[in-house]
């Protein structure tokens, strides 16, 4: 796994050469970043937890997060790689963020153990790159799975929006049955590459 990875990277680092350069210049938190040009970038494929915002708390490892994205990314020149769809519904462009060295930084959090994935379709293009990473995280137990809470139980994934959901979520329950996948577990849930929903936050 180790030994893939890294070519995967010099791979990534022939592929990114010639592209343009953006400097950073803000790091909003461990998944979103501004650009000089005032552009805001959504990395795609994961998700990292939440710092305090209002009266919002902030999510364990909120802030390591954020510094391990700020001691990569700050001030420093970066390359963007897109999928099929470059904006959000909030305006963010949605972009797979490189360093000059060829590290990809959207993957290189998931390894850390400082994010889950985060798949939205039609923006699956290194899907299952970091699933692989994020399985290897969980399994040594680094950064957010430490001290993760194993809740086992009945949760229904839905096989279109790779979210999954507590049985009595309604949400979670007007799934298709062609679409509906069981997990007995959280970990299990994450495992298979699930996210979450927002709604009943299983």
């Amino acid at each position: 796994m180790k030994f893939e990875y890294l070519i995967f990277i010099i791979f990534l680092g022939f592929q990114i050469t010639s592209a343009q350069s953006f400097k950073v210049k803000w790091v909003n938190d461990g998944d979103t970043i501004i650009l000089t040009n005032k552009k805001k970038i959504r990395y795609i494929g994961i998700n990292t937890p939440e710092v305090d915002h209002g009266n919002i708390k902030s999510e364990p490892f909120a802030h390591v997060a954020k510094k391990a994205n700020v001691n990569m990314v700050m001030k420093s020149f970066i390359n963007l790689k897109y999928d099929f769809e470059k904006k959000d519904r909030y305006g963010r462009i949605l972009a797979y963020v490189f360093l000059k060295d060829g590290n990809f930084v959207n993957a290189e959090l998931i390894k850390k153990g400082l994010a889950h994935c985060l798949t939205i379709k039609p923006n699956i293009k290194y899907k299952e790159l970091f699933l692989r990473l994020q399985r290897t995280a969980m399994d040594k137990k680094i950064g957010i799975w430490r001290d993760f809470k194993n809740i086992k139980n009945r949760y229904i994934g839905n096989k279109n929006s790779f979210r999954f959901h507590k049985a009595t979520c309604k949400n979670g329950n007007k799934t298709s049955l062609r679409n509906i996948i069981n997990f007995s577990s959280r970990f299990e849930s994450f495992y298979e590459g699930y996210a979450p929903c927002k709604k009943c936050n299983p």
